[in-house]
């Protein structure tokens, strides 16, 4: 656990044990550490043994830390970043099918890292482990199915007759025990007499995958001929089932027209007995007639509820309006589930989808997730989708804005993260900027390459006071590790006065001690930054007159050694360093004008002896 900022604090828990206990509690980066402090003695040695009976650390965000939703986390970011740019730059005619695209590249995502997380669980020998990815995967799976959900219902906006379709494809792609079926009955030697023959087509069947079934049945009309007239009339019936397409080619009355034409053949069939020698395919055509009966006594071939209610409308009510799902969802919950306890959480957000009620989507998930990238994404595309604009919080912020920020903040309490959290909080504009302000400044900087970062991010956004702060921050440390160059260099940055005082002396300071300058390149491009203060503008032409006094250039070294010691900005204890530095100058043979020589020189005397004064007096003041 990375340390706390603040001491502990306490409270007092009424009824705790035995009696009254205090717990002490601290938040670090994304953790509270939470103990107990119960004290029976004043005694220090009692207390002692008293101290902390219990200790936790609690991880309010411990998905940060995974390896694969740091993926989920990383890659997300760009489509969320993408889609708030590209919000300006399209037609209405256009928008809708982004953002149906947008919706389906976060869904690719999610898969992504399911894969992986499955990859990584099946590897894993560790048996806690593995019940981390069991556990983290089923999150994953819940997620894709809710939004896939939300897509259709949401962002597709589907109405009559394109529901259905995408139902179907929904509940495909999410419900693999009919596959797996499948799979071990074509493995099979002989497939018509695997025994659950029968179950793989009416299970396709359930899903609306006709012609599958009829490529299974026509195994049966091959190898039977007492069935082989039923399976040609079953495969008939199937043939001749109307479909809905998404072209509009065909009216919905049309398509009602047919429907209740082919269902009337089916119901005829059963009438006549037709299948009547043949329990499996009279089964498979009262479940294509509909009869609800038979749909719930195969339910063990659907797996879900939701399944249960897809294969229902596709058999008894193809042209369901979105409008209309809640009703029937409810229904099938019931039938489906025969307890009568409370639905399981999937269970509800899923019912709050089919009820069209996207708030109470949003605050079942944010109740069972981990984490806030699914709720908080989420929103941000409906909000895209118009489905936000009148839903305020009563603190002022939407709902959008909320979750995003408490996304970001999240973001921000792992040591890499925290830079997408920027531009999540960039994008939320009524407390976006405070938040930034405040979460920046909590950012730990162990690093100059992460405090560059950070000071990019603040200066791109004009904020003063954080550059100063991570400015000052830095030159604090590198001053107590003796990196004077980079203390110094940090302490301008920021503009700091008195810090570059203080660390400028220390430069003079170890140039007495040692007789020479260190991080010579910095002292000597210092430029215009050494008017920050008097003591860096003595350092720097300091180190100025020793550069004129290598060179030879001894006349304007003389000058400007004479200019530092009638500004009198150089320190006290520096004094006997430049009279040591004026001897030479005073001993040289100078060429130029002899009267100007002789005036500089006598000025450099009277000032060797006006420094041997205040160097006298301080010492008899010392």
């Amino acid at each position: 656990m990375e340390e706390l900022d603040v001491e502990p604090a306490e409270i007092s828990i009424p009824g705790f044990g035995q009696q009254n206990r205090k717990i002490g509690f601290s938040w670090g980066p994304g953790e509270l550490l939470l103990y107990e402090t119960h004290y029976k003695s004043k005694d220090v040695r009692c207390s002692i043994l008293n101290l902390c009976p219990f200790m936790y650390i609690v991880s309010n965000d411990e998905d940060l830390y995974s390896h694969v939703l740091r993926k989920l986390f990383n890659e997300s970011h760009s489509i969320f970043v993408n889609l708030q740019k590209s919000e300006e730059e399209s037609s209405s005619r256009t928008r809708k099918a982004e953002l149906v695209q947008v919706s389906k590249n976060y869904r690719s995502v999610l898969r992504a890292c399911m894969l992986e997380m499955l990859t990584l669980r099946d590897s894993t020998r560790d048996g806690a482990q593995n019940a981390k990815y069991s556990e983290q995967l089923s999150i994953l799976s819940a997620m894709e199915l809710c939004w896939s959900l939300c897509e259709i219902l949401f962002v597709e906006a589907a109405t009559a007759g394109s529901l259905l379709i995408l139902l179907l494809d929904w509940v495909r792609a999410h419900v693999s025990e009919v596959d797996n079926i499948v799979q071990d009955v074509l493995q099979s030697e002989s497939p018509p007499q695997h025994d659950r023959f029968w179950d793989a087509i009416t299970g396709l069947v359930l899903q609306g995958r006709i012609d599958e079934a009829r490529q299974l049945l026509a195994k049966e009309a091959a190898a039977s001929l007492e069935t082989r007239s039923m399976c040609r009339a079953l495969d008939d019936l199937m043939k001749k089932m109307p479909v809905l397409n998404s072209t509009g080619s065909q009216t919905l009355t049309e398509f009602e027209l047919k429907w209740q034409h082919w269902q009337e053949v089916c119901a005829r069939h059963l009438q006549e007995g037709t299948f009547a020698s043949s329990p499996p395919m009279e089964t498979i055509c009262q479940v294509l007639q509909g009869d609800e009966e038979t749909l719930l006594m195969k339910k063990d071939l659907m797996a879900t509820w939701y399944h249960f209610l897809v294969s229902r409308m596709l058999f008894t009510y193809p042209t369901v309006k979105p409008t209309e799902l809640h009703s029937y969802a409810q229904v099938c919950l019931n039938l489906f589930s025969a307890s009568e306890s409370d639905p399981e959480p999937l269970d509800s957000i899923l019912l709050a989808a089919f009820e069209l009620d996207i708030h109470q989507v949003i605050k079942e998930f944010s109740f069972v997730s981990n984490n806030w990238w699914f709720v908080a994404h989420l929103t941000d595309l409906l909000d895209h989708c118009q489905l936000f604009q009148t839903h305020s919080l009563y603190f002022g912020a939407n709902m959008r804005e909320y979750l995003l920020l408490e996304y970001a903040s999240g973001l921000f309490s792992h040591h890499s993260l925290w830079q997408l959290g920027v531009d999540y909080l960039d994008y939320c504009p009524e407390l976006g900027r405070v938040y930034l302000e405040l979460l920046i400044e909590r950012i730990p900087l162990t690093t100059e390459r992460k405090a560059l970062k950070a000071l990019r991010i603040c200066e791109q956004r004009q904020m003063t006071e954080q550059v100063r702060s991570i400015c000052k921050t830095m030159s604090m440390q590198a001053l107590r590790n003796n990196r004077l160059g980079s203390a110094l260099s940090w302490s301008i940055r920021a503009k700091d006065a008195a810090f570059a005082t203080l660390i400028s002396d220390r430069f003079l300071k170890d140039y007495c001690e040692r007789g020479k300058f260190s991080d010579l390149d910095l002292i000597d491009n210092l430029g215009p930054a050494m008017l920050l203060s008097d003591r860096l503008t003595f350092l720097g032409k300091y180190r100025e007159f020793h550069r004129l006094y290598n060179e030879q250039e001894f006349h304007e070294a003389a000058r400007l050694l004479l200019s530092l010691m009638t500004a009198r900005i150089a320190p006290g204890y520096f004094w006997f360093s430049l009279l040591l530095d004026s001897l030479p100058l005073l001993e040289q043979q100078q060429d130029g004008n002899t009267e100007t020589t002789k005036v500089d020189m006598l000025r450099l005397a009277l000032a060797r002896n006006l420094a041997r004064a205040i160097v006298k007096e301080g010492t008899l003041q010392a």
